[in-house]
C-alpha cells in the first residue's frame, strides 16, 4: 500500500505563536496521522527573524509530545538576506529544509531567490546533512535546479514540493498539476502544497497522480470546506487522512516518512 507523508505547516504568516498551544495542537496532529512538521523561524509575535531561539523552543516542545520529521523553512518574504534565512539550519534536530528554487510574485510581494542565493542555500543544506525539500512555484524553477546539478551537491533523489495557489504562481487546476508533474524528472520524487485551499478536490487529484507528500496547515489554509474554517490544525489532518484512506492509501509513520524523504539524521 502506497504511503503518503502528511506534513503540517501549522503557523499562518504574521500570527502570534504560542509554543505550548502549538505543541498541544501538533500532538493531536501526530495522533491523527501527520508525520512531518514545517516551521519558519519566528518571534512570538509571528514576525520572521534570523534568531532561531523561539523556533527551537517550539520544535523542542513539539518533540517532547510527539515524533515528527523536523522541517525548517529557509524562506518567507522578508528583508533578510540568504545567510540570515539559512540560520534555521543551525537547529541540530533539523532533518529536512525548504530550498526555494526561484523568484516569483506572491500576491503583492516579490519573492526574490536569485541563482546565487539558491546555490548558497543548497550548499548549506548539503553541508549540514539536511535533505532539501525543493519548493517550486512555477515550472521553470525545476529547470533552475536541473541547471545547478554538477555545480552544487544535491542528494538524490531530489524531492520537489509543487506549490499551487499563490496569486502570481501556478494555480490549483488539474491541467496545471498535470503540466507541472510532467516536468518533474523521472528520478525525482514530488509532493504538493495548495495555498488558499477551500476544498479537497485538488489534493485528491495530486494523490491520484502519485504525490508522496501533502502539506496541510494554517500556513497555507484553515478551510475544512468552503466557508468552514478549522479551529485547530489537527482537524485539517484528520480530514486529509480520512481522504487518503478512502483512496486506498495510507498515511506514513514518522519512521516511514524518513525512509521516503531519505533523511540522514
Amino acid at each position: 500500500m502506497r504511503k503518503i507523508v502528511v506534513s503540517v505547516a501549522p503557523v499562518a504568516a504574521g500570527i502570534p505563536v504560542d509554543a505550548d498551544a502549538l505543541a498541544l495542537d501538533l500532538e493531536k496532529c501526530a495522533q491523527a496521522g501527520a508525520s512531518m512538521v514545517h516551521l519558519h523561524c519566528r518571534r512570538p509575535d509571528g514576525s520572521l527573524t534570523p534568531n532561531i531561539g523561539y523556533m527551537a523552543e517550539c520544535f523542542d516542545k513539539i518533540l517532547e509530545r510527539a515524533d515528527f520529521v523536523v522541517q525548517a523553512s529557509t524562506g518567507g518574504v522578508s528583508d533578510m538576506d540568504i545567510v540570515q534565512r539559512c540560520r534555521p539550519l543551525e537547529y541540530p534536530k533539523v532533518e529536512t529544509a525548504s530550498l526555494n528554487a526561484g523568484s516569483t510574485n506572491l500576491g503583492d510581494a516579490v519573492y526574490l531567490n536569485p541563482f546565487e542565493d539558491i546555490e548558497y542555500c543548497a550548499t548549506e543544506i548539503y553541508n549540514r546533512r539536511v535533505i532539501p525539500d525543493v519548493e517550486v512555484f512555477d515550472i521553470g524553477m525545476i529547470e533552475n535546479i536541473e541547471r545547478m546539478k554538477g555545480k552544487v551537491p544535491l542528494r538524490q533523489p531530489i524531492f520537489y514540493n509543487l506549490v499551487f495557489g499563490h496569486r502570481g504562481g501556478m494555480q490549483p487546476t488539474v491541467d496545471s498539476l498535470i503540466a507541472f508533474r510532467s516536468m518533474v524528472p523521472r528520478d525525482a520524487k514530488w509532493g504538493v502544497t495548495h495555498f488558499g485551499r477551500d476544498n479537497w478536490e485538488f489534493m485528491a487529484a495530486a494523490l491520484a497522480l502519485g504525490a508522496e507528500t501533502v502539506r496541510i496547515g494554517f500556513e497555507d489554509s484553515a478551510y475544512l470546506a468552503p466557508g468552514v474554517e478549522a479551529r485547530h490544525n489537527y482537524e485539517l489532518v484528520e480530514r486529509l487522512v480520512y481522504m487518503i484512506k478512502a483512496m486506498g492509501l495510507e498515511n506514513a509513520s514518522p519512521v516511514e516518512a524518513r525512509k521516503i524523504m531519505g533523511t540522514l539524521k
